[in-house]
């Protein structure tokens, strides 16, 4: 068993894809986010003294899947829903987020509950997130988190101490051996920002089973090569 969560975080800490400037059709969007307002079709805004602008980066090219049902998604005001390859909306993250119910928690071998996950993500908080300086840029990953999202009922994040915002999960591939993988479809763990502007990151998790957890990163503690 321990063969096999080793196995796993491996490959949840190899996938972080290698930056790229080009956005393939269809995989994700460029969106507004301020402290209150959201705006579709401007890139990401987090608003305040440390403004920072972000967008959303393009999955990478990997082999097309059978098509899979998404999972039902956090309900959105629908004043302030956008694309849901990014944070979305202003989330209070203090109560469990209106509309999730939790999952059964029979174990089921390929690490799809809360019951199986958690104790990995507890141990390995440290690598929730990394931010890498790169061609420019500050690129935010949550590749990591991405990798054990089957038992994750929903995730929020908050650069510098803005809003707290959601940030949609792909769905769970459960007709595959590997649920957690990430398909051609599946929109791509990663966020670029301003060059040096990514200081603070706090990411709050729902797990399927609605407990929460929260961690806050600093930029010198998840900086990457």
């Amino acid at each position: 068993m321990l063969d096999i969560v080793f196995a796993m975080l491996a490959a949840g800490m190899n996938a972080v894809p290698e930056p790229s400037d080009t956005a393939q059709a269809g995989t994700g969007g460029s969106y507004q986010v301020a402290p209150d307002t959201v705006t579709a079709g401007e890139g990401v805004v987090i608003g305040g003294s440390n403004a920072a602008t972000a967008s959303v980066a393009a999955v990478p090219a990997v082999p097309a899947q059978p098509a899979t049902p998404a999972t039902p998604a956090v309900p959105a005001t629908p004043s302030t829903a956008v694309a849901a390859s990014g944070p979305t909306q202003n989330f209070n993250m203090a109560v469990v987020p209106q509309g999730l119910l939790a999952d059964p928690q029979t174990p089921s071998g390929k690490f799809t509950t809360a019951t199986e996950i958690k104790p990995i993500l507890a141990a390995t908080k440290g690598n929730w997130v990394a931010v890498r300086d790169y061609d420019g840029k500050d690129w935010l990953y949550v590749t990591h988190l991405w990798s054990w999202r089957c038992g994750l009922a929903a995730m929020a994040i908050s650069v510098n101490g803005e809003t707290m915002q959601n940030w949609p999960m792909p769905p769970c591939h459960e007709q595959f051996t590997t649920p957690n993988a990430l398909l051609e479809d599946d929109a791509l763990p990663v966020l670029t920002f301003r060059q040096g502007s990514v200081q603070t990151i706090t990411i709050q998790i729902v797990y399927d089973d609605l407990t929460m957890d929260m961690a806050t990163f600093e930029r010198g503690n998840v900086l990457i090569p």
